[in-house]
Formats: C-alpha cells, structure tokens, sequence
C-alpha cells in the first residue's frame, strides 16, 4: 500500500487534533510533531496556520457535500430535502469541532449570503439548493426563491443543532434526533404547496 504523500499526512494529522482539541489545538508544532517534520517544514506545504485550517473546512464541506449529493436521486424531493438535513446532523455531531469551525465561527473567508449561494460557491449548499428546485418544479413546495427556502432548511436546521451543541435540550442524541426530524417535517410541511 502506498504512504501517503506529505501533504495528506499533514492533512491528516491536523484533522485529527482538529477533531479532538478544536481549532485552538491545531499548532504548525503539534502537526509537525506528528508527522516527524520540523515545524518549518510544514510552511513549505502551508503558507500559515489559517491556511492549513481553511483547507480543513474546505474538504469537510466537500465530505459534507458528497454525502449529500449520494441522496440526489431516488426518492421524491421532500424525502432527498429531510435526507441532506440528517446527514448536516450526523456531521455536527459525529465531528462538532469540524463543525462548528465550518458553519458556527466568524471567519474572513466564510461565504456570504445571498452572492456567495446564488454563485454556487457553497458545495453544500448548492445540492441542498438542487434538491429545492427539484421540488420547485413538481409543485411540491409554495413558489418562492429557491436560495431564500435552501437559507430557511440550513437556518432551521443550523439554529436547533447549535441550541443542542450548547445543552439547551435535555434529551440524550436519540431523543434529540427524533426531536429535529419532526421539527424539520414541520418546516417543510409549512413550505409545501
């Protein structure tokens, strides 16, 4: 099998500190401890430590986005909709440092609504928006901008993930799951046509 090459051991060192300690745990010296370089050595690969953490947020949209684009086709646009919004949970809560650095913390580089989306700058965003205009198309939801009804699914969506990541719920992640599908069954409901 085939090392992998500098850069993806650099990759995967820093996501693995990025998964347990969060950005702030993410130094060029731990990455570099851990892939037995000097710390240095990880400049000629990233210009800096924002550089190295975009590119980290950069592949867990992309990861996102492919678990997302798996459920394109199939079954009927509702169903497809409340299938990317399960996958947004599994992801914020099988990697919540990740996700809170994607979605939760200010940054210079994070996309801005509404000309970052409607320029399809946004891998996630752009198969949730797809899904929406499918819908769109078959009547199944109210006629509206297909941008603003992707922001409300993500808005909702987003806004009870961070109450649950900051213990406003009492239920254990079974509880709150079952919780977060009925609520986003409730929003869809209001926007069908």
């Amino acid at each position: 099998m085939k090392r992998p090459d500098t850069t993806a051991r650099i990759l995967n060192a820093a996501r693995a500190l990025f998964e347990r300690e969060g950005a702030d745990g993410v130094s060029m010296r731990k990455v570099a401890n851990a892939v037995g370089l000097s710390a240095m050595a990880i400049y000629r690969h990233f210009d800096s430590r924002e550089a190295l953490l975009k590119r980290i947020s950069d592949d867990s949209f992309h990861e996102i986005a492919r678990h997302w684009d798996a459920h394109r086709h199939g079954s009927d646009p509702i169903t497809r909709l409340l299938a990317t919004q399960r996958i947004y949970l599994d992801y914020a809560l099988a990697h919540p440092h990740l996700f809170d650095h994607a979605f939760s913390v200010r940054r210079e580089d994070a996309r801005k609504f509404p000309e970052d989306f409607q320029a399809r700058l946004s891998p996630t965003a752009n198969v949730v928006h797809d899904v929406v205009v499918e819908a769109l198309q078959h009547g199944l939801l109210r006629d509206g901008d297909p941008w603003d009804i992707t922001m409300t699914l993500w808005a909702h969506a987003h806004g009870l993930i961070a109450l649950y990541r900051a213990g406003r719920f009492s239920f254990d992640d079974k509880q709150f799951r079952a919780f977060y599908d009925t609520s986003m069954e409730r929003l869809l409901d209001g926007l069908k046509s």
